[in-house]
């Protein structure tokens, strides 16, 4: 069976779900380059057979990642090495590893060209790092035009990489109990959202919005509360608003949960928001549509194009238009909708699941092995000359 290494910076239960997808049909090695990190306050997640696990030491330089590897993972005699981006220390030594080794690199890659404002001299640069890469892994059109646009072959780019868990948020949805901190009697008709508390997830213009869905609602605090499930660095700001606003009765903030405690959310809100301004993809909606939600997102989420057929498969609002997320607030407070919504969007996500992801790196793994990248030489200079910055 083909090997593959497959690296992620740090561990989370998806990265788990994709790797464990990919090993029905490829021999994976997976690969955790900075074990430690703590960008996410995720529990570490345990690395099932029949996945290799290894793990970097997490620092050092790229001439010592690149040592590293040489010790732990030449003797594995890989076939490929599937890398998150183009950016990291880990992504640059392993691209320098692979290119000694004559060993095919593959671009997982969520990254849209209207993420963010894009400068010529960044974008030149990573089009002299792509060249490394023999083939891509993204999941839309446009995470795939703009891998085009930095110099991939469009032959080379196969679909599948925003991938969680299906069946493990469906089945636990299913048997959800109420989650400590919510009353029993918001079962079914809460909205939930799920995010860290920071800008760019807009979370201040939905607390305007959802003001305005309960003006001349009664006051009852189980009339449809909104649960901000998440934390991070705006918490004090959005405790703030909420009582300026006077929706402490009605806005409910019970902190960041870990994965098993998730599906008791999912299992028994009424309905999943997701609004932010930009937002590469959003797996938090995979997992609500997983769990048999309605949705109503934000069109600045990637996984909009994919996954959410306005009016069909969920609503799509523009984040900057604060009435537009009230009117989706209310359409969703409808349960003819919400039930057509969800049922919908279940049928959507079965399609996007780790066994898409699987396919998808098969079929990349396959193309790189046929048709491994030579960058030239400008190429291999700028990876050196951006690997030591």
């Amino acid at each position: 069976m083909t090997r593959v290494a497959i690296l992620f910076d740090n561990f989370g239960p998806y990265h788990i779900a994709r790797m464990l997808g990919a090993s029905a049909e490829l021999d994976v090695v997976a690969v955790e380059a900075t074990p430690s990190g703590t960008e996410y306050a995720w529990d570490k997640p345990a690395v099932p057979a029949p996945l290799r696990y290894l793990p970097l030491a997490g620092t050092g330089t790229v001439k010592e990642i690149v040592a590293e590897l040489d010790a732990k993972l030449a003797p594995l005699a890989i076939d490929a090495i599937a890398l998150p981006g183009w950016s990291s220390r880990a992504a640059f030594a392993s691209l320098i590893w692979a290119r000694q080794r004559a060993i095919p690199a593959i671009l997982m890659s969520e990254t849209n060209a209207w993420d963010f404002a894009r400068k010529p001299v960044a974008e030149w640069i990573k089009r002299r790092i792509v060249a490394h890469y023999s083939a891509g892994l993204v999941t839309s059109d446009s995470q795939a035009r703009y891998l085009v646009d930095l110099g991939l072959d469009e032959a080379a780019i196969f679909r599948g990489y925003n991938a969680v868990d299906n069946a493990y948020f469906a089945e636990a949805a299913a048997a959800a109990t109420m989650p400590d901190g919510l009353p029993a009697t918001i079962r079914g008709r809460y909205f939930l959202t799920s995010n860290r508390f920071i800008e760019k997830k807009n979370l201040a213009r939905l607390l305007d919005a959802y003001a305005a869905f309960r003006r001349g609602r009664d006051d009852n605090p189980a009339d449809w509360p909104l649960v901000l499930l998440g934390d991070g660095e705006l918490r004090g700001a959005l405790e703030a608003q909420r009582a300026a606003l006077g929706l402490t009765a009605h806005v409910l903030m019970p902190g960041f949960r870990q994965i098993d405690e998730l599906p008791h959310f999912y299992g028994t809100a009424g309905a999943f928001v997701h609004a932010s301004t930009t937002e590469q993809w959003g797996l938090v909606v995979n997992e609500a549509m997983a769990s048999g939600l309605p949705v109503a997102i934000s069109r600045r989420c990637g996984c909009a194009e994919v996954l959410v057929e306005d009016g069909v498969t969920g609503l799509l609002f523009d984040p900057l238009d604060t009435a537009a997320i009230t009117h989706a607030l209310n359409r969703m407070t409808d349960p003819s909708t919400a039930t057509a919504l969800a049922a919908a969007g279940r049928v959507r996500i079965d399609a996007w699941g780790p066994e898409r992801f699987g396919t998808g790196m098969a079929e990349a793994v396959r193309h790189g092995i046929a048709h491994l990248q030579r960058p030239a030489p400008i190429d291999r200079m700028i990876l050196s000359a951006a690997a030591r910055r």
